[in-house]
C-alpha cells in the first residue's frame, strides 16, 4: 500500500471499531491487529488512539454538516425546507450508520466544536433565522425563536437517534411524522403560551407539599 492506501485503511478500520466499541473500550492494538500491521504504523500515521479518533470524528461532522446545510441552504417554504432536513439527517444515519453512532457517542477528547451536540447547535442557529422570520409574520415574538429552535432540530436529532436502532418505520413516514408535529405544532402556536395545570399555578414553595411553616 501507498502512505495514503494504508491511511485510509486505518481510517476504514478504526472507524468501524469506534462504532462497535466507542472510544474507550477501542485500543490501537485491536486498530493495528484488524489492519495486520503493528503499532508503530498506526502511531506513525497519527500519533495516537486520539489522533485517529479525532480523524474519523471530523469527517463525519463534515458529511453530516454537508447533508443539513445542503437542505436549509436551498431555501423555499419553511415547511418544505422541515421536511428537506428531516431527510437530510435520517438519510445520513441510513448510508453512515457507524458514523452516526460514532457522532453520538461521548467521548473524553471530543472538542467542543467536534460534538453532535455542537453540530446540533449549529444547525438550531441557522432554523433561529427561518423562525424569526415566520413568528413575524404570524405577529409571534419572534424573540423567543431561538428556544424553538432548539426544541424542533432537538426533537429531529433525537429521532433519529431512536431510528438508528429501531429502522421503523420507514424513513419517508418517520419524516412525514416529525414534520406532522413539528408543522402543525407551529401553525397552531398561541402567543402567549401558559401552562394550565394547577401544580403551575401554585408558589414554589407549596409544590410536593403544604407551605413551609414561618420561623419563630
Amino acid at each position: 500500500m501507498t502512505a495514503t492506501q494504508r491511511r485510509e485503511q486505518l481510517l476504514a478500520v478504526s472507524r468501524r471499531l469506534f462504532a462497535e466499541k466507542g472510544f474507550e473500550g477501542t485500543s490501537i492494538e485491536e486498530i493495528a491487529a484488524r489492519a495486520e500491521v503493528s503499532k508503530p504504523v498506526v502511531y506513525e500515521h497519527f500519533g495516537g488512539k486520539e489522533g485517529i479518533y479525532a480523524v474519523v470524528v471530523d469527517r463525519e461532522i463534515q458529511a453530516l454538516t454537508s447533508a443539513l446545510s445542503g437542505a436549509l441552504d436551498e431555501g423555499g417554504h419553511p415547511k418544505v425546507m422541515v421536511e428537506r432536513s428531516a431527510l437530510a439527517l435520517l438519510g445520513y444515519i441510513e448510508d453512515s450508520e457507524d458514523g452516526f453512532r460514532i457522532l453520538v457517542r461521548d467521548s473524553p477528547v471530543a472538542q467542543a466544536t467536534g460534538t453532535f451536540s455542537s453540530l446540533i447547535g449549529d444547525v438550531a442557529t441557522q432554523v433561529e433565522h427561518l423562525l424569526a422570520e415566520q413568528f413575524r409574520k404570524q405577529q409571534l415574538d419572534p424573540r423567543t425563536a431561538p428556544i424553538y429552535a432548539q426544541m424542533l432540530v432537538g426533537m429531529v436529532a433525537l429521532t433519529g437517534q431512536h431510528w438508528l436502532d429501531a429502522r421503523s418505520p420507514k424513513k419517508a413516514d418517520v419524516a412525514a411524522a416529525l414534520v406532522n408535529l413539528a408543522w402543525n405544532g407551529l401553525s397552531g402556536m398561541e402567543r402567549r403560551p401558559t401552562l394550565t395545570t394547577e401544580a403551575a399555578r401554585r408558589p414554589a414553595a407549596t409544590r410536593g407539599g403544604a407551605a413551609a411553616a414561618p420561623a419563630d
